[in-house]
């Protein structure tokens, strides 16, 4: 397992306490995620859609690559590594 840090986006932050980024330790990007969502009421409901992928307007990147161009959520965590949550916006 490989200590990840998880950045949060203004929008999320109230789910973790108001913190800009959370520490776990964990294997793949899914095991970071849930560890974060189990200590967060109402996260996973953000996160994750009822079938376990992430909802189509979050993206997580393992530094610059977005996770879903690598193996997903399935993604490996190796070394200490920084995770960052992007929320899409839509509008004009």
């Amino acid at each position: 397992m490989a200590e990840t840090m998880i950045r949060f986006p203004a929008g999320l932050r109230g789910y973790v306490g108001g913190r800009t980024a959370v520490a776990v330790e964990a294997a793949t990007v899914r095991a970071a995620l849930a560890q974060v969502a189990d200590g967060a009421p109402g996260l996973a409901e953000r996160l994750f859609l009822p079938s376990g992928e992430l909802r189509r307007h979050i993206n997580v990147y393992l530094g610059t690559d977005d996770v879903r161009s690598l193996a997903g959520l399935d993604t490996l965590l190796v070394a200490p590594t920084t995770l960052s949550i992007v929320q899409a916006f839509a509008g004009g």
